[in-house]
């Protein structure tokens, strides 16, 4: 029995030990300091809102397509007698110059036969009006009366002549057919498929090969109704023979170097695209292998190209970074005094560098470029421009800061106290 009460004792000592420990820890622990109610805060990039007068752009792409371009086919049948060396795929050629000569030697000998039927005709027309001439001499001479048109000879006489007009119509049809035998076309251009050569018989209509002209290429621009307000022009729009028309820059990549070509915009389709609901406009490239090659490389057709096009100009537009857009039409503006605003705009366009505004934000407002988690209205920021400098009118206060610089007021002051009365 005096054992377990000893036991007891041992273990009520041991913990009232182990108490009066944990109440010493907890009496000499510090007071943990109250936390700032305020939010510290958030560091954000700005920039500043420029009010200027911006040329707007239209970004679009098509393929170069040449304005001609034409089947190379005969008129006459008859075995091939000359291909022109540039009547090869790629081959440059000019107006009238002859591609492929038919062999002609039927056609002569039909100009020979027709001629000769000219000639009986003729020679029968002479003969029908001096019998003519005798059968007037005759009845004035002998009739009474009105004489009959049989008995004076006109029918005779409109035969002959009729006879004459059709051998003549066969001689030129004739002479048609011989010049047929030389095959052209009526542009300066480049063959773009050979589907015939030398010594191969063809017939009326056979294709010979597929030709374009090289005056002016064409690209096919797909623009949406947004894209027409900001070029300013109608759904009808041609530029007519007084006009130029729309400016526009083609660029592409071509030979692994970037090259450019300058046209213009001259009219847009007559219909909207029911597939795509889109307008296309027609840009032309004059002489694309000649001056408007001055970078370096033509416009070849079937190339996949850019475009820009110079639009209308926006008096006193706002332009901010791109990176200032928020979803679709949100940016965040810095008040002095460094508190956010959500602002919701009006975007007339924008790019991968700028964005243009019509309402929203003023000239001269600092825009938030820099992502925000969280943001709200009147939300504290500290402004830092490009350099990481900060900008304090459009930062709000650090608390730490200001409460660091209380505190060490005050204990300088506290020091100087000190210092004075041991001095007295």
């Amino acid at each position: 029995m005096g054992k377990l009460i000893g036991r007891f004792a041992i273990f009520g000592v041991a913990g009232a030990v182990v108490l009066l420990i944990i109440i010493a820890l907890f009496s000499t622990q510090p007071e943990p300091q109250r936390a700032s109610a305020t939010p510290q805060p958030v560091a954000a990039f700005v920039e500043e809102a420029r009010r200027e007068t911006v040329a707007l752009t239209v970004h679009s792409q098509g393929q170069a397509r040449p304005r001609t371009q034409i089947s190379l086919v005969p008129q006459v049948t008859g075995r091939i007698t000359y291909v022109n060396p540039s009547f090869i795929e790629g081959g440059f050629f000019e107006a009238g110059e002859t591609l492929v000569r038919i062999d002609d030697a039927d056609y002569h000998l039909a100009v020979t036969r027709a001629a000769a039927l000219v000639a009986q005709a003729q020679q029968g027309l002479i003969r029908e009006q001096a019998e003519a001439e005798l059968a007037l001499s005759e009845w004035a001479d002998l009739g009474e009366g009105q004489a009959s048109a049989l008995t004076l000879r006109e029918p005779q006489l409109a035969d002959a002549r009729a006879q004459l007009a059709s051998a003549q119509a066969s001689l030129r049809a004739a002479r048609l057919d011989l010049e047929r035998t030389r095959v052209s076309a009526p542009f300066d251009g480049r063959v773009r498929v050979k589907s015939a050569d030398l010594g191969q018989f063809v017939t009326a209509g056979t294709s010979l090969g597929e030709v374009f002209s090289t005056d002016t290429i064409l690209v096919r621009l797909p623009l949406t109704d947004n894209d027409l307000g900001l070029l300013g022009i109608p759904i009808a729009y041609n530029a007519g023979p007084d006009s130029e028309g729309i400016p526009v820059r083609l660029t592409a990549v071509l030979a692994g170097a970037p090259r450019e070509w300058h046209g213009f915009i001259t009219r847009t389709e007559s219909a909207i695209d029911p597939q795509t609901r889109v307008l296309y406009a027609t840009a032309q490239v004059a002489d694309p292998y000649g001056a408007a090659a001055a970078t370096g490389a033509p416009l070849a057709v079937g190339l996949f190209v850019e475009a820009e096009i110079r639009g209308r100009d926006v008096q006193d537009a706002v332009v901010l970074p791109r990176a200032a857009l928020r979803g679709e039409n949100t940016v965040f503006v810095v008040n002095e005094g460094g508190t956010l605003d959500i602002r919701t705009v009006t975007v007339v366009t924008s790019s991968i560098d700028r964005l243009v505004v019509s309402s929203g934000v003023s000239g001269g407002e600092m825009i938030v470029i820099s992502p925000i988690r969280g943001a709200s209205t009147g939300m504290r920021l500290r402004s830092l421009d490009a350099d990481g400098n900060v900008l304090p009118d459009y930062s709000a206060t650090i608390e730490n800061e200001a409460e660091s610089d209380e505190t060490s007021d005050t204990e300088t002051d506290s020091s100087d106290g000190e210092a004075v009365a041991s001095a007295g």
